[in-house]
């Protein structure tokens, strides 16, 4: 999916002490995201923020290592500038980054028409080619860089190995995909939970931090962000509210992604929006379904009591 960068959303790059934040094209929206690279040892988070950037950054301050939050597309984009590196990605997320196939699989994907679509826009645009990582990261783990200490923090919902992490001598937490944007969380993969995603967006606000670092959008938080993890998390509860509105009468999956409740209308290409629909949709129908107030008949759903 080709978006367009308007160059005056271009944020600027920030330093707190060696951890620095490396602005995403278009303020870090999909299909970018900002990176965080770390001075000194050369660590860089999430390689998919800023071509241009990143090429200078390798030849004026040295990677030597990259590191992944997580398995998405969004966050991997310039791996191949890379590939001569060490990377390491958690345990948990590994798999899907060792096949085209396994990553589609890993996102529930069983239309081959968006299989295909997709594996055409993961090589082109995502540069993705099959990859095994040097070492695992895993939450808890405590890593010496020498000019800055950091601690993995098990994060999964997103995806069932997303970490975030705590630059502990600069007070600089790195949060993800938990990003405090107005779309809300994404657990629309296989191994995605919305349960997991609330207990993780309630650990990490927990932890103390001067600055909290995104990946997408806003990107910084110098001050606690208050309502803004609230708000965040009340969109799971939005969604849910409306999906049961709409099933006061019984409809089907497809009846139901047809009236857009996440994204708000029909937009293209399929592939991304109405796969995207279908999938969050689906979580939502499991966990109403788990909690008792949804019940499938036959191919319909409808809303007990």
């Amino acid at each position: 999916m080709k978006i367009r960068t308007d160059e005056s959303l271009m944020m600027e790059e920030q330093h707190f002490g060696p951890v620095w934040f490396i602005p995403g094209e278009n303020r870090g929206k999909y299909p970018h995201c900002h990176s965080v690279y770390i001075d000194g040892p050369g660590v860089l988070i999430d390689p998919a923020s800023n071509r241009d950037l990143l090429i200078q950054l390798r030849e004026s301050r040295g990677v030597k290592m990259i590191w992944l939050s997580h398995w998405h597309e969004d966050h991997l984009m310039h791996l191949d500038l890379f590939d001569d590196l060490p990377f390491w990605v958690s345990d948990g997320d590994a798999l899907p980054l060792s096949d085209v196939e396994v990553f589609l699989d890993w996102y529930g994907m069983d239309n081959e028409e968006y299989r295909e679509y997709w594996r055409h826009v993961l090589k082109e645009q995502f540069h993705f080619k099959a990859r095994r990582p040097e070492r695992f990261l895993h939450g808890g783990q405590i890593i010496d860089l020498g000019v800055q200490t950091v601690k993995a923090i098990s994060t999964p919902g997103h995806t069932p190995g997303h970490l975030g992490f705590l630059f502990q001598e600069s007070g600089v937490l790195f949060i993800g995909d938990y990003d405090l944007t107005r779309f809300g969380p994404w657990y629309g993969d296989v191994y995605s939970s919305i349960e997991e995603t609330i207990e993780s967006v309630t650990h990490l606000r927990k932890i103390p931090a001067e600055v909290l670092i995104a990946s997408h959008e806003n990107g910084i938080f110098t001050k606690e962000p208050g309502k803004l993890w609230d708000d965040y998390l009340n969109i799971i509860q939005t969604r849910e509210q409306k999906l049961l509105e709409l099933l006061t009468k019984p409809r089907t999956l497809d009846e139901i992604v047809e009236t857009w409740i996440i994204y708000g209308r029909p937009r293209e290409p399929k592939a991304f929006f109405e796969f995207g629909e279908r999938a969050l949709m689906k979580k939502h129908l499991e966990r109403l379904i788990r909690l008792g107030r949804v019940s499938k008949k036959k191919d319909r759903y409808i809303k007990t009591g």
